[in-house]
């Protein structure tokens, strides 16, 4: 097995752990009767670099990472609200307060902001905004209310943003409606169904519409990543499209890709995993210029403090060409992160 200590490590999705009274002190005054309130403590905030920036450089450093690419953590519940003002003012607030936390290390904390997509227009407005103060990306629902679905044209002026911005944009698990709507009905046996088939039918069917309906045709230079969905469900789904794709095209009207499906990855299809051993094992053969690794610090699934061990185990395997790519080029490069020359990082 290859030693994995020297090597730089970029965590593609990590999440900070937003203030329980965030919204209800920075959202407009007439607004915070309403704004979402959360419990003061939560388990994930034992490790107080969920909300303090420099406690989470210290914690950095025992994880042997350098950079970070930061998610929402609260913040995500934001893409269920319904009311359009309240939801733009909840974002809004999210995203001031995370370029404030990210402007403590720029060079080494980057953050992807919180869009709401009801109106396109606001939405675009937003995406440069926060693209001008430091912002690196743009979290939107993973999955999007029934009437407006990604294969409608609606989104056509925020995807064309996005690329001219250069502002990746990203798909995270758990964001939107549908499976989170009713997750608290799902108890037992089938919590297990929705942990796995519900949530993994969601992002396929996004992936699934943003190919087939010709987005990323129309956008070259849009990027969409997969977020914590994992990867082993990526290259059989791709290998499938087009499959049918191949043998139905001439017979099928409707929109369809230009390319086989397997070629929009790395140029324009990205995702992160950080616990994936059956999505690793294959991952030389057909993801390596796409995949990044992650360590989801400072949720309860994270590999915090010991994700030099699991990528020994699960990426060890990889020559180092690949696992430098998938530790560090690929997420670099995705974002336009400066990669240290030093990756030891003492804060």
């Amino acid at each position: 097995m290859a030693s994995t200590t020297a090597d730089l490590l970029i965590s593609a999705d990590s999440h900070v752990m937003e203030p329980a009274d965030l919204w209800t002190t920075r959202v407009p005054k007439g607004l915070r009767d309403q704004a979402p309130t959360f419990p003061a403590e939560a388990s994930d905030q034992s490790k107080p670099g969920g909300w303090d920036p420099t406690e989470r450089l210290k914690e950095m450093s025992v994880d042997g990472v350098s950079l970070e690419v930061l998610y929402a953590t609260r913040g995500m519940a934001l893409f269920r609200i319904e009311d359009v003002v309240l939801q733009e003012a909840c974002v809004r607030a999210f995203n001031d307060w995370l370029i404030e936390y990210c402007s403590v290390s720029p060079s080494r904390l980057f953050g992807i902001a919180l869009i709401s997509l009801y109106d396109v227009d606001h939405a675009v407005a937003e995406l440069e905004r926060c693209r001008n103060a430091g912002l690196r990306g743009a979290m939107i629902w993973q999955n999007p209310p029934e009437d407006l679905p990604f294969s409608s044209d609606r989104y056509e002026r925020f995807w064309a943003a996005a690329q001219d911005l250069g502002m990746p944009v990203s798909l995270h698990i758990l964001t939107g409606h549908g499976y989170m709507q009713k997750a608290h009905l799902r108890h037992g046996t089938e919590h297990y169904r929705s942990s796995v088939n519900i949530k993994l039918g969601e992002v396929m069917n996004s992936l699934f519409d943003l190919i087939f309906y010709q987005a990323l045709d129309r956008h070259p230079g849009l990027k969409i990543v997969l977020v914590e969905n994992e990867i082993g469900w990526i290259p059989f789904s791709l290998q499938q499209w087009g499959y049918y794709l191949g043998r139905h095209r001439d017979r099928e009207p409707g929109p369809a890709p230009d390319k086989l499906p397997s070629e929009y990855l790395a140029s324009q299809i990205y995702a992160t995993f950080f616990n994936d051993p059956i999505g690793t094992r294959y991952l030389s053969s057909w993801g390596e210029d796409a995949c990044m690794w992650s360590n989801d610090y400072p949720h309860a699934n994270s590999t915090w403090p010991h994700s030099r061990e699991v990528i020994a185990e699960h990426l060890g395997h990889l020559s180092p060409e690949t696992r430098t790519k998938v530790l560090s080029t690929n997420v670099s490069r995705l974002y336009d992160i400066e990669v240290p020359s030093n990756p030891s990082h003492s804060p």
